[in-house]
């Protein structure tokens, strides 16, 4: 009723000539706005895309992935943009206005997904729809409920599967896989189910292991049992399936090529990846200059560093050094993961000096699962985890292990995220992850380790900088493989010669690269767009920029396309640099 007295009063006012105040238009579009998430937000949840607030135990039902319900999307999101473009932000309120950048930006790579038909891919070297339900098996349990639900999960398992065979079967009709040669041995994270002894030797029995002490024992037996008997007859045969197919057909008839332009789709489907994951329009072309020359400039550093390490050689020889001198590899898992928690306490010895609010939720320090280890990144961070891989030591140096650790734990992903979550009054949209901004945002957290006094070496210093060139590589070997050409061997070769990272690290960055375009692009661009908003303010402001302010109102922030954070940071200097946290009384 609101809304069309609102409606008929601006009708009203333009009959009569009468003009309507700037804060008329904006309470109107402010309302606008919100009845669209609003209303959109329920959707997801409803079609089990997100979750409820409220919500906080395990689901019972899976996500329908079939091609009726993924065309049901397609057209939902198609009709909430059209809604959205009949907004003008110029009406919305500033607070609104951040919320529409963010949402429609949002709701337009939903849509581009749907449009390409990405969900007939959903399988990439790195990740895949077995791996991803696998997760839930290792969330901690709470309620004789979640049990119960997550036997529902398990029985429903079968018909999701089949759902998701049939998309891999429309893509890999019309050549839209990842290539075939990024696929191989990612077959062992299904054989570690489907082939498993027993039920009790499969990730989904680990909620079954260690039970909450508030349900009975008696219940605890029986939920056991029925645990078992559902992975036996349900889980184990679908992945089963899944196996036979994969091996039989998908790997063998994959497709050859390795560039995201050789897709259907082509040109705009890598083009709709470039705008997704760094929120700019830049072109493929672009972003393969700046990566160059942003390489260039972090080779002059790593020089630099060479000498202060007194080494007696060039970078050829000192990659070498540092790729084969066991003083660089931790002998057992444990030391590896110590070394990762000794790092992350040094962080927090300082945290106060560089961040004004500082998130309630901490993490776990956690080794990568045996299953998924060999083909997964050195390490991986979010809320309350960060996953530390202590699979083939040789290839997980220590002199990178307090970059990774600042990038995946605190103040990166594991700090990011739940200060983000943490936020008041922030519609649910906006609590979504947004690539270049995160990332970006991790990768700077690993430069302003220099700062915080975090690297003890020079080696360390140059593991740092190794990792800025490997993210400054990738906008040259993702933009190479997928806008220009390049072959697998000559990206590996290139990350070889530019980076400290092992030859193992190196094929399967490379193998994620191919099978995931446009990824690797966030995180170089996001951190030069947060350096950048940081030395506006540090010019403008003088004496006056406090990097606590400042540190806290990029964060404050959560995810957002990277044109907001620059807008947030011109109001942010306008305010004269003040915290965006109201003083304590």
């Amino acid at each position: 009723m609101e809304n069309k007295l609102g409606a008929v009063v601006t009708t009203a006012c333009v009959l009569l000539g009468l003009a309507i105040g700037p804060a008329t238009a904006a309470t109107q579009a402010d309302a606008r706005l919100k009845t669209i998430y609003t209303k959109e937000w329920k959707w997801r949840v409803s079609e089990r895309l997100a979750r409820a607030d409220n919500d906080r135990g395990v689901q019972a039902e899976l996500a329908r992935v079939d091609a009726p319900a993924q065309e049901a999307r397609r057209v939902y999101w198609e009709g909430i943009l059209k809604e959205l473009d009949a907004i003008r932000p110029a009406d919305l309120s500033p607070g609104e206005k951040i919320n529409f950048a963010v949402y429609r930006a949002q709701i337009a790579a939903l849509l581009d997904a749907q449009r390409f038909r990405e969900y007939e891919q959903p399988v990439n070297a790195d990740s895949a729809f077995w791996t991803d339900v696998a997760y839930s098996a290792r969330r901690p349990f709470k309620t004789p409920e979640d049990y119960r639900n997550y036997l529902r999960q398990l029985a429903a398992l079968p018909a999701y599967f089949d759902q998701e065979l049939s998309n891999m079967r429309a893509g890999l009709a019309r050549g839209f896989t990842p290539p075939k040669v990024t696929l191989a041995g990612r077959e062992s994270t299904i054989v570690s189910v489907a082939r498993a002894k027993t039920p009790q030797d499969t990730v989904f029995y680990t909620p079954f292991r260690e039970m909450p002490a508030s349900i009975p024992a008696a219940e605890q037996e029986a939920l056991r049992a029925d645990g078992a008997k559902a992975i036996r007859e349900h889980v184990q045969p679908a992945y089963g399936k899944v196996l036979a197919y994969f091996v039989g057909e998908y790997v063998p008839k994959a497709r050859t090529t390795l560039a995201a332009e050789a897709m259907p789709g082509g040109k705009a489907y890598y083009q709709s990846k470039i705008v997704e994951y760094t929120t700019t329009t830049l072109t493929a072309e672009r972003i393969h200059e700046i990566g160059l020359a942003e390489m260039a400039k972090i080779r002059a550093e790593m020089h630099e560093t060479i000498k202060k390490a007194n080494f007696d050689g060039d970078l050829p020889a000192f990659l070498q050094f540092l790729r084969t001198d066991p003083r660089f590899y931790a002998r057992t898992p444990e030391e590896l993961l110590m070394r990762a928690a000794w790092t992350a306490k040094k962080f927090d010895a300082k945290a106060d000096q560089y961040f004004g609010y500082l998130p309630r939720r901490r993490f776990a320090i956690l080794p990568v699962p045996d299953d998924q280890a060999p083909y997964y990144t050195a390490g991986r961070g979010g809320p309350g985890s960060y996953w530390v891989n202590t699979y083939n030591l040789p290839a997980r140096a220590l002199y990178s292990l307090p970059a990774l650790t600042l990038h995946e734990s605190a103040p990166g992903h594991a700090f990011q995220m739940p200060v983000a979550q943490e936020q008041k009054g922030v519609p649910n949209f906006r609590r979504a992850y947004i690539s270049a901004f995160g990332e970006g945002w991790a990768l700077y957290s690993e430069r302003l380790g220099t700062e915080m006094g975090i690297y003890e070496t020079p080696y360390e210093v140059f593991g740092m900088l190794s990792y800025q060139a490997w993210r400054a590589s990738r906008l040259v070997v993702d933009t190479g493989i997928h806008a220009k050409g390049w072959t697998r061997e000559q990206a590996q070769a290139y990350l070889m010669e530019n980076t400290a990272l092992s030859k193992h690290e190196v094929e399967t960055e490379v193998d994620r690269y191919i099978s995931w375009p446009g990824q690797a692009l966030s995180y170089y661009l996001g951190q030069m767009a947060i350096q950048e908003a940081r030395r506006k303010a540090e010019k403008a402001l003088g004496e006056k920029f406090d990097i606590r302010n400042f540190h806290d109102t990029v964060l404050q922030l959560g995810s957002v396309p990277l044109p907001v954070l620059e807008q947030r940071i011109e109001a942010f200097i306008a305010e004269g640099g003040k915290s965006p946290y109201p003083k304590e009384s």
